[in-house]
């Protein structure tokens, strides 16, 4: 669990996560200011966000400090950037040659190095399971349908697979349907590779009226799980039907799940079970302190 803090600065991507971050924080009249990521977040779902480039640390770290926060958060969908591309300010050039030598060694290492830079000026780094902890789920089946047979013995493997590729700081992701992998995330992210699971030839997946195959998503074994923890929302639910995935399952306390009643519903209809287990050992660490 994170160390207390005061006063937040969101620092928001694409997506719905942040979104949620925010009103979770807000709720607790903890939050104090949103920093829009330019191309990626949606600045028309904050009150008074401030805009800044990827680049621009020394200008957020400002941000953050006129906001008189203590504590910062990383939510939302942020791809790789084309380093050659960005528009540094001072600070942010300073940083860079240690970000592109941690990006040259993965996503986790420049996550692990981006969490560093903001501890180092004087900032708690909190996860967005922390502040929106009622995105995460226990053990168990969230729907009405229980997954079985074939199903279960699909997504213990899939699980497995999943926590091998992100082993070796691939993805969080794979599909495994009737014992074979079918698929494994990459750069691409969850519902492309879903995209490229329905494209398959029907012999080797499911379809919607014999549906087959689950989907698995975990964090990264040693993974900073202050940022970047997997994510599951209605459209996940819906790429996964498209693809004839029977199921989805999830670490319980280790994935957040975006909207869970809609999700709930999403996948009733859909004929998919969902459910969370728990991993064996620890699925990621928080960082040193």
């Amino acid at each position: 669990m994170s160390r207390a803090y005061e006063r937040l600065g969101l620092i928001a991507g694409g997506g719905d996560l942040p979104v949620y971050v925010a009103e979770s924080a807000q709720s607790d009249d903890r939050l104090a200011c949103v920093i829009a990521l330019q191309g990626f977040a949606d600045t028309s779902r904050y009150d008074s966000p401030v805009v800044r480039g990827l680049a621009q640390l020394g200008q957020v770290i400002k941000d953050l400090k006129q906001a008189r926060c203590d504590a910062v958060c990383f939510a939302g969908i942020v791809k790789r950037p084309d380093f050659s591309v960005l528009k540094p300010d001072l600070k942010g050039m300073a940083f860079l040659p240690g970000a592109l030598a941690a990006a040259a060694q993965g996503d986790d290492a420049l996550l692990r190095a981006i969490v560093s830079f903001f501890e180092k000026e004087g900032f708690i780094v909190i996860g967005a399971n922390d502040i929106a902890d009622q995105l995460l789920v226990k053990p168990g089946v969230l729907g009405r349908l229980s997954p079985t047979g074939s199903v279960l013995t699909d997504g213990a493997k899939a699980l497995q697979i999943a926590g091998a590729i992100g082993a070796e700081d691939i993805g969080q992701g794979a599909v495994v349907c009737d014992g074979l992998v079918l698929a494994v995330e990459a750069q691409e992210g969850t519902d492309p590779m879903l995209e490229r699971v329905g494209a398959l030839p029907q012999q080797l997946r499911g379809m919607p009226g014999a549906r087959k195959g689950v989907l698995a998503k975990r964090p990264k074994p040693g993974q900073e799980c202050r940022v970047d923890l997997p994510v599951i929302g209605v459209s996940t639910i819906k790429a996964a039907a498209r693809a004839g995935l029977a199921g989805i399952v999830i670490p319980a306390g280790a994935a957040l799940v975006l909207g869970r009643s809609a999700v709930v519903e999403a996948a009733d209809a859909a004929g998919i079970a969902i459910w969370a287990v728990e991993l064996e050992g620890k699925a990621g660490r928080e960082g040193k302190r």
